[in-house]
């Protein structure tokens, strides 16, 4: 059995708790405790007493409830099993702690869904050394900075995740402007983290969130910020986003070859940036806006919009609108006989027209396919009448379900289905 003579602990400063590894102590023992440090002494599970710094001789006399609770023979100078536990009691105010995952959260002034992320540095000291060895080192032979981390990790990310929100929702500041409220949010993250850590026998002595950023190489923040670098431009030069689009409008119109205000709207930029007059310049473009919007204009057949009514080809999609306009013919899909768009009943054989979604051919009875462009026949309800796109399995209208289901299984079937192929019901 070994007698220990001397005990003492001087090692890493970053370990808060450390148990000395020989059990086998005598009641001639000397204890050695350091200036920074505390010493408590544990037989059986109980603590028997705690020591300050200095030199202590383990001995009966000096430790009352080691005399009762080990039978010391010999005089008084005999071995025991025991532990002893040092604390150290210094300040480690360097403790870097961190959001593991960025937190998602939108942005009250912008309305666009960020990803936050914060970082920072807290320091503690052990207060209370039994309740801290009792409640949260245990039976572990030592605890250090790895695990305070680790212990109180739910408590620090929980709270600044909170804390960052409600900064953002009630004080309605953008993200990017969240960086000049850190002291704030230190002082106020302090007071909500002091609690938890109390209740186990640690002093929060300092916290501090030393930056809060979001991620350069997520999509949302590379749009937000290029929208705000863009206003910043526009800011300076002294225009709207909207006098810029209007700018952009007129350029493309005066440089179009197709449309016919063209060269008198060129000659007019260019007589305008000549004089330099931004007077005279307001002028020409709101009378050449007004002879655009005043001018007489068709619409495209093809993509519906607005040309030149002398001009044959549409200058957004290239449709010829005067062989579209001559070749264009609805023909009745049961007798042929020649049909509008506006027609409901052909006038000879009484077939309503079946309009095709896609070309406005009019689609034959019992037939699923447009028979001039392949694309599917509308459906109708049965229940109101209402046209449905092809693929519709409930009327907009009056919430009619078009799905054919089996009567026996409810087994959803096609619906040219006579048997249904999992219980083989007939379908009528």
């Amino acid at each position: 059995m070994a007698i220990v003579e001397v005990v003492k602990y001087d090692g890493n400063p970053d370990v808060f708790a450390w148990k000395y590894p020989n059990s086998e102590l005598g009641t001639w023992t000397q204890l050695i405790v350091n200036e920074s440090q505390e010493a408590i002494l544990f037989k059986g599970g109980q603590a028997c007493d705690v020591f300050q710094a200095g030199r202590h001789t383990l001995d009966t006399s000096n430790i009352p409830i080691l005399n009762k609770l080990v039978n010391l023979p010999f005089g008084g100078k005999s071995p025991f099993s025991a532990e002893v536990w040092y604390i150290n009691k210094i300040f480690s105010l360097d403790i870097k702690w961190g959001t593991s995952t960025p937190i998602q959260l939108q942005d009250p002034k912008y309305n666009v869904f960020i990803p936050v992320r914060a970082f920072g540095q807290f320091g503690i000291q052990i207060e209370d050394s039994k309740k801290f060895l009792m409640k949260l080192v245990g039976c572990l032979p030592q605890f250090d900075k790895t695990n305070i981390l680790k212990y109180f990790r739910g408590v620090y990310l929980t709270k600044s995740k909170d804390v960052i929100s409600s900064y953002l929702v009630h004080k309605g500041i953008s993200i990017l402007e969240i960086n000049a409220y850190l002291d704030e949010i230190s002082t106020y993250l302090s007071e909500k983290i002091l609690p938890s850590f109390q209740e186990y026998g640690i002093q929060l002595t300092s916290f501090y969130v030393n930056d809060i950023n979001v991620p350069e190489d997520d999509d949302a923040v590379i749009k937000l910020k290029a929208a705000l670098s863009k206003r910043a431009e526009m800011d300076i030069v002294g225009y709207s986003y909207q006098q810029e689009r209007s700018f952009d409008t007129l350029e493309g119109a005066a440089t179009n070859p197709n449309s016919m205000q063209g060269g008198m709207m060129g000659a007019g930029i260019g007589l305008g940036m000549g004089v330099g007059v931004g007077g005279a310049i307001g002028q020409q473009f709101g009378g050449l806006v007004q002879n655009i919007t005043t001018a007489e204009t068709k619409t495209c057949p093809q993509c519906k919009g607005q040309i030149g009514k002398n001009e044959r080809f549409c200058n957004l999609c290239g449709c010829d609108t005067e062989n579209a306009q001559t070749a264009k013919q609805i023909n009745c899909g049961s007798c042929g006989c020649t049909l509008t768009e506006s027609t409901k009943f052909c006038p000879k054989c009484g077939k309503k027209y079946n309009p095709c979604l896609k070309c406005s051919a009019d689609i034959p009875d019992n037939t699923d396919i447009c028979p001039s462009c392949g694309e599917k026949a509308p459906k109708t309800c049965p229940k109101c009448g209402n046209v449905l796109m092809p693929d519709s399995k409930f009327c907009s209208e009056c919430g009619y379900s078009l799905v054919k289901k089996c009567p026996n299984c409810e087994k959803e079937v096609n619906e040219n289905t006579k048997f249904c192929p999992a219980c083989g019901t007939e379908i009528k």
